[in-house]
């Protein structure tokens, strides 16, 4: 794969509603960065599972990446419980991750000029999809911080759940992105530990640009 020279690339891997994707955004607008939700893939893959249940195969979801724009990862309707359980259902099938590392890894490595690098948060980037980034960061909180603030997007946004709903459900999912055969969620060895547990958003992003203006300034970079 061809790849831009000299840009940022920034690798993050949580569990569910540890900060990850604020952090995401945090780091791509003060370095100009794209900013690539992967989680967002498999949920509007999961999406299309729940939607065509009879027809769901494996080239309606090449054909639904091949013209998968970034804009569309931004639609309503992807933060369910029903979809997050669809995406991790899906997010199991070795295929599907194949397919889905072909687009991640073109974002990653080729984003539009007008950016400086990329930033992509997921599950299993700093393990798979990019193994070779300039930061990779590892984001955790407490299961009980999680719980609270996911429970509170989903009151902000009307949502009808109860927190121990809300706490099961990432109870479940962290099994499931644990002990998932193709990309885990794991630490891996060169990746940054963060625990935001009792962090505000601005702290932990503090923390983060400090450790990339460091590296960054060494490199010649800033």
């Amino acid at each position: 794969m061809k790849k831009r020279k000299n840009i940022i690339t920034v690798a993050i891997d949580s569990p569910a509603a540890a900060g990850a994707g604020t952090q995401a955004k945090l780091i791509a607008k003060h370095y100009n960065l794209l900013q690539l939700d992967t989680g967002r893939i498999y949920r509007l893959i999961g999406k299309l599972r729940l939607e065509n249940p009879d027809k769901f195969n494996y080239l309606m979801i090449r054909n639904k990446i091949k013209n998968l724009r970034i804009n569309d990862l931004k639609k309503k309707g992807l933060l369910t419980d029903k979809v997050a359980v669809s995406a991790s259902i899906i997010a199991r099938d070795k295929k599907i991750r194949d397919i889905v590392l072909k687009f991640q890894q073109r974002y990653a490595y080729n984003p539009p000029k007008k950016y400086a690098g990329s930033v992509l948060d997921g599950r299993d980037i700093t393990s798979v999809i990019l193994k070779d980034a300039m930061f990779k960061f590892f984001i955790t909180a407490n299961i009980k911080t999680r719980a609270k603030r996911r429970f509170k997007e989903y009151k902000n946004q009307n949502k009808r759940i109860s927190y121990n709903e809300v706490l099961k459900s990432l109870k479940n999912r962290d099994k499931s992105d644990r002990l998932r055969k193709h990309g885990p969620l794991k630490k891996t060895k060169d990746s940054i530990l963060l625990n935001s547990t009792k962090l505000s958003r601005k702290q932990c992003f503090l923390k983060i640009k400090t450790i990339m203006d460091n590296k960054l300034k060494l490199n010649g970079s800033i």
